[in-house]
């Protein structure tokens, strides 16, 4: 008895050390902060910008001074012998010495500058950069109210599917109430055996909704998981009621926002494109353009028969250079105005975009407003029509356990209880979702 003890007195002492991994909770706002933080996406957004930001010193750097060195060592393993008439030596006319020029060992260090004075492609280049940088920041916008969306659609999802479990659950077992009191009925000779064999039937599509709903609700964690950027089996618990976002979520103020379209994150995506075809028409052009560039350079050199490089008694040698290199293109064979008149081309197919653009997004403002203004009134015909719905459920049962009414009744008024159920999740669900695409049509944060 004592081992006993003693062995649950260790399994709670661990237990109590290695505590279980405490549930997440959130709001949803909190989800869609959270996400903003810690999101798959948004994270390489950020590094995509960090990115870009490289990108654009990189660029800068062309147009400063580029410093780099080397060194040359050589080391004749065997010197190349070189024959001369022997004469010149006072030997024989007619014979000639072998003879071996220069050191066997040589070192040659340079260090050298560069600078580029005047090139137009090089002033496009850091503009296009600073343009480049800018696309990387609004793809993050984008990006921030691409999963806010997605967030608020996931974190909707999952409260639905819980509320469809309870509601699935608290149906059931009110069939199993019913069933049971049918088959005493029916024992009783009050009843036909065919109307317990209806409810059955319905027990039985019920209970099957209920376990396909529990799976849902399962899978609907793990995608706002991932949404959120948390591992799929990380416990999380969700604040908020479905019911509360509802109401949270109903704002006829909306209907009036007005729309700036200029400030638009779409529309300063596609002029953004734009101006990068402007640039790119210019860098074309200015390829006609001088380019100027200028460097200077410094060497020593050392020669020996041994490696002495490294003595203070080594003899070097030094050379200096200037210089400045001019390249002026002259003839490219209309390959440079083919170049240029395409990217006229691809300018004028931005513009027409940015048009086009502008009104798609008015259209989809139009949109929204209609869809947000249809889910408001959606949501008041679902919770009335649920009303009705349980009234006549409820005066069905009444009449068929008073034996006036008849198990096929019971079972079409039941039906479409569970139906008005779902639809009135649903209104809850398209209010949420609806004011959320509203909210990005008007480009509002």
């Amino acid at each position: 008895m004592k081992k006993i003890i003693l062995v649950i007195g260790a399994l709670t002492y661990f237990w109590q050390a290695f505590p279980q991994e405490k549930p997440l909770q959130f709001s949803l706002d909190e989800a869609v902060t959270y996400a903003l933080s810690h999101s798959y996406t948004i994270k390489n957004a950020k590094l995509a910008i960090d990115a870009a930001k490289k990108k654009k010193w990189e660029t800068t750097t062309i147009g400063l001074p580029q410093v780099s060195a080397t060194v040359d060592y050589q080391n004749f393993l065997k010197q190349v012998v070189t024959l001369l008439p022997a004469e010149i030596f006072g030997g024989t006319p007619g014979t000639f010495n072998e003879v071996t020029f220069g050191t066997k060992q040589n070192l040659h260090t340079t260090i050298t500058m560069n600078q580029l004075l005047f090139d137009g492609s090089y002033l496009i280049g850091l503009q296009s950069a600073k343009v480049y940088l800018q696309i990387s920041e609004l793809a993050e916008q984008k990006t921030e109210r691409s999963i806010k969306e997605a967030v608020i659609n996931a974190y909707g999802n999952t409260l639905l599917a819980e509320e469809s479990v309870k509601i699935l659950e608290q149906n059931l077992g009110l069939l199993e109430k019913n069933l049971n009191d049918t088959k005493a009925i029916v024992k009783n000779g009050l009843a036909e055996e065919q109307d317990a064999e209806q409810l059955q039937i319905t027990l039985s599509t019920i209970k099957n909704q209920l376990n396909k709903t529990k799976r849902l609700s399962a899978i609907s964690y793990k995608m706002l998981n991932i949404t959120l950027g948390i591992d799929i089996d990380a416990p999380v618990i969700l604040t908020d009621k479905l019911e509360n976002l509802a109401i949270k979520n109903s704002d006829l103020n909306l209907m009036n926002q007005n729309f700036d379209l200029a400030n638009h994150i779409d529309y300063k995506i596609v002029d953004n494109t734009k101006k990068s075809n402007e640039l790119l028409m210019k860098f074309e052009m200015s390829k006609a353009l001088p380019s100027i560039s200028t460097f200077v350079n410094y060497s020593k050199f050392a020669n020996s028969d041994s490696f002495t490089f490294l003595t203070k008694d080594q003899t070097w040698l030094g050379s200096s250079l200037l210089g400045v290199n001019i390249n002026v293109p002259i003839f490219s064979s209309f390959r440079r105005s083919s170049r240029t008149q395409q990217a006229k081309i691809a300018l004028e197919q931005s513009k027409i975009d940015l048009q086009q653009t502008s009104e798609e997004l008015k259209l989809q403002v139009a949109s929204a407003k209609s869809d947000y203004q249809f889910s408001l009134d959606q949501y008041v015909t679902a919770k009335e029509n649920l009303n009705l719905s349980e009234r006549i459920e409820h005066k069905e049962n009444l009449k068929f356990f008073e034996g006036v009414g008849s198990s096929f009744e019971l079972t079409v008024a039941q039906n479409q209880l569970y139906q008005k159920q779902q639809d009135y999740l649903q209104s809850i669900l398209s209010i949420i979702n609806a004011k959320i695409k509203l909210e990005n049509a008007l480009n509002l944060k």
